[in-house]
């Protein structure tokens, strides 16, 4: 795991609204070059939106977090 990659307190203090939206067009686009690279960006996401509510309100549709049934 790259050091870049881990989700610390402090990773998620240094983000603001810029980067928030950097994050969220990443997700949106869905461009990445293989199929699970965009859960690292989920991840954080996620974490952001526990974490951070206020900077995610505006894209807390891109954290799914809808129960579903896998049958």
């Amino acid at each position: 795991m790259q050091a870049s990659s881990v989700i610390t307190p402090e990773r998620l203090e240094a983000f603001d609204e810029a980067a928030i939206a950097v994050l969220a067009q990443r997700l949106e686009d869905d461009d990445y070059p293989a199929a699970f690279d965009g859960l690292g960006d989920w991840h954080l996401l996620r974490a952001l939106a526990i974490h951070r509510p206020e900077l995610t309100a505006p894209y807390v549709h891109l954290v799914d977090q809808e129960p579903f049934d896998e049958e």
